[in-house]
C-alpha cells in the first residue's frame, strides 16, 4: 500500500491511498449524497419550490448545508437527481425537475398527460457540470400551469427521493 497525505505540526491526513491491487480511494475528495426527512405535499402550482433535502446521508469534506452543495473547488462536478412524485395531475401541461447550478440549470421535463391522474412517477436527472469554486447546486420542482394543488414529493429512508454529488475533474 502507498498512502499520500499532506502532513502538518499536528499528524498526518491522507488525502490519496492505493491498495495492493491498485485501487485508489481520494477520502477528501467532495461527495454528497442528501435525501427528504419527510414529504414536501401539494405544492403550489406556477412556483418553482426547492426540494427540501433534510438528511444528508454523508457528506465527504461537509460542503452540503439547508438543501445546497457548494463547490470547494472549480472543476466538474458529478450531480444527480431522483425524485419520486406522487398524486400528479394530468391536467398540469408539464413537470420539471431541474438541476440548478450557479452557471446554469438542468432540465428534465415531462408531459403528465397519461390519460389519468398517476399515483406516483419517478423522475431521474443527471449531469456533468462546470462549477467555480463557492458555486452552488439545488433541486428545484415546478408544475406548470393548470392542475390542483396535489403534488407530493415522495420522501423516505428508501430513497426514493435523493440528491448526490461528486468532484470529477
Amino acid at each position: 500500500s502507498l498512502i499520500i497525505g499532506k502532513g502538518s505540526a499536528l499528524g498526518t491526513t491522507t488525502s490519496m491511498a492505493f491498495d495492493a491491487n491498485g485501487i485508489i480511494t481520494k477520502p477528501l475528495q467532495p461527495a454528497f449524497q442528501a435525501r427528504p426527512s419527510s414529504n414536501q405535499d401539494n405544492i403550489a402550482t406556477d412556483t418553482q419550490t426547492t426540494i427540501a433535502l433534510g438528511t444528508e446521508v454523508f457528506d465527504v469534506n461537509g460542503d452540503f448545508a439547508s438543501n445546497t452543495f457548494t463547490a470547494p473547488v472549480t472543476g466538474k462536478y458529478a450531480l444527480k437527481v431522483q425524485v419520486r412524485l406522487d398524486n400528479l395531475d394530468s391536467a398540469a401541461n408539464y413537470y420539471r425537475i431541474d438541476i440548478v447550478t450557479s452557471n446554469r440549470s438542468y432540465y428534465y421535463l415531462f408531459d403528465p398527460d397519461f390519460g389519468q391522474d398517476q399515483s406516483y412517477w419517478t423522475v431521474t436527472n443527471s449531469v456533468v457540470a462546470d462549477m467555480d469554486a463557492n458555486d452552488t447546486a439545488s433541486i428545484k420542482f415546478l408544475q406548470d400551469g393548470n392542475g390542483a394543488v396535489q403534488t407530493d414529493i415522495f420522501g423516505s429512508a428508501d430513497g426514493y427521493t435523493l440528491f448526490s454529488g461528486y468532484l470529477v475533474a
